[in-house]
């Protein structure tokens, strides 16, 4: 049966790096931790401050946004990482023996790729990938896909945040460095990263492997992503001639922090906006627990909001504990390729899951107001890409050439050798790093709803 290694899978070696003074005494800061603090400093990333997570534009200061989820899935991540990184050099002493490899660069590798799993997610959170997808799927952006493969096609038609992330960390604008590489992390963060590690096709329809069900890289990152791949010994998949891999055991790591964190924490969210009932909201936070009912507690709440704080940090402990447990029982198969699902899923309480992700979908994510904004986001969205499109495509028209003065220069000024997708990809690179307010308020002056204020 083929497998992969560990000695193999965690590589220190940095995505299209020349530069010798990256080698520095580890003494003082890691390897992974400079990924983790490179993304930290990115702008792509402080832009998440005012990205969607559960409320689109929440006038709420408690409610959390992009930012917030991004901070606390890598807390979590970090602990997942260091408790499965603790257990891995227990049964693979060479690691630390030959390579340096210690239990806080497990964790520091997972806390980086948690750090950047949203970077790429365009305004509005999931909607606005369906509103990307939905303008290159009508008949208005046909006549600017023509020259496109089937693969391109197939990027723009399922737009896809995780691809537009690992774009975001290893792609480096013309106009800004003659350096490639993006934020140059190491080949180990960046396939950690990678959640869903496979170009647009083939679609693969209901697939029990969790790895398939999206897609990781553009076509303009594909020949990259292969390098990683390889580099890595990740465990090829599909026919001849498809980038198309198994995971990097750590992106079930990844993957199982923001599960876990989008489970309690929206969910908290929904019990102090008051869109979830309290006591039915609180008696399912307390089932996860499944405390002994003869337990007695000198702990007393006074205010209920208290409590869901206290809840949720036991419960985040409690999942913690039992999914570091389901990785390292599936440790072989994990590096084997022959486990594909979410880690959760295989905890006892996923019942109670459930009924908090029904609950969550219900009340919270299909709440009217959240509705009503994501449809605007349409409206948003597929007007500034049409914008930007034409602004690139027809630029002999005054109105045109007055939209791409708006555009700022890295997404426009490309090589003479550019094609329409790399046109089109910039110009999509461009809407989907836009935070919502900054959407919005660009679609409103170039519509003619609001002006500009003059000073």
């Amino acid at each position: 049966m083929q497998t992969t290694t560990w000695n193999k899978l965690i590589s220190k070696k940095r995505f299209e790096s020349t530069d010798a003074k990256y080698t520095s005494d580890e003494s003082v800061r890691g390897e992974f931790q400079r990924d983790y603090d490179r993304i930290v400093f990115s702008s792509a990333f402080r832009r998440l401050q005012n990205k969607t997570q559960v409320m689109p534009m929440p006038e709420s200061d408690f409610v959390h946004t992009r930012l917030t989820h991004s901070l606390e899935a890598s807390v979590v991540g970090r602990s997942l990482g260091r408790i499965v990184g603790k257990s891995i050099l227990e049964r693979h002493p060479q690691l630390a023996q030959e390579k340096n490899i210690q239990e806080a660069d497990f964790g520091d590798i997972v806390a980086a790729a948690c750090l950047a799993h949203d970077i790429g997610n365009p305004p509005f959170g999931h909607s606005g990938e369906d509103a990307i997808s939905s303008y290159f799927q009508s008949d208005e952006a046909q006549p600017y896909l023509a020259t496109l493969s089937e693969a391109e096609k197939a990027d723009l038609h399922r737009y896809e945040g995780n691809a537009a992330g690992f774009r975001v960390l290893t792609y480096t604008y013309p106009t800004h460095c003659n350096l490639p590489g993006g934020l140059s992390l190491t080949y180990t963060t960046l396939a950690t990263f990678t959640k869903y590690p496979k170009e647009s096709l083939p679609i693969i329809l209901n697939t029990k492997s969790t790895s398939e069900k999206k897609y990781g890289f553009f076509q303009t990152e594909k020949a990259w992503f292969q390098n990683i791949a390889q580099e890595l010994g990740l465990l090829k998949k599909g026919q001849a001639g498809e980038v198309f891999y198994h995971r990097h055991p750590l992106a079930f790591l990844v993957e199982a922090a923001d599960d876990i964190c989008y489970r309690i924490i929206d969910f908290e969210d929904g019990l102090k906006l008051g869109l979830v009932p309290q006591e039915e909201g609180l008696n399912l936070l307390r089932q996860i627990l499944n405390d002994d009912p003869e337990r007695k507690s000198s702990l007393t709440f006074y205010d209920w909001r208290e409590e869901i704080g206290y809840l949720r940090a036991r419960i985040i402990g409690k999942l913690i504990d039992e999914t570091t447990s389901v990785f390292l029982q599936h440790e072989q198969e994990i590096l084997a390729g022959t486990y594909d699902k979410p880690l959760i899923n295989e905890l006892d309480c996923k019942p109670v899951l459930d009924k908090i992700r029904d609950l969550s979908v219900r009340l919270i994510y299909q709440n009217r107001p959240v509705l009503e904004i994501e449809a605007a986001g349409f409206e948003v969205l597929g007007g500034l890409l049409d914008a930007g499109i034409k602004a690139v495509f027809k630029p002999d028209s005054k109105h045109h050439r007055k939209l791409a003065a708006l555009i700022p220069p890295q997404y426009l000024e490309l090589p003479d050798t550019a094609t329409d997708y790399d046109r089109i990809i910039h110009i999509t690179d461009f809407v989907t790093s836009l935070t919502d307010q900054a959407a919005l308020g660009l679609y409103r002056k170039i519509k003619g709803i609001e002006l500009p204020k003059m000073y």
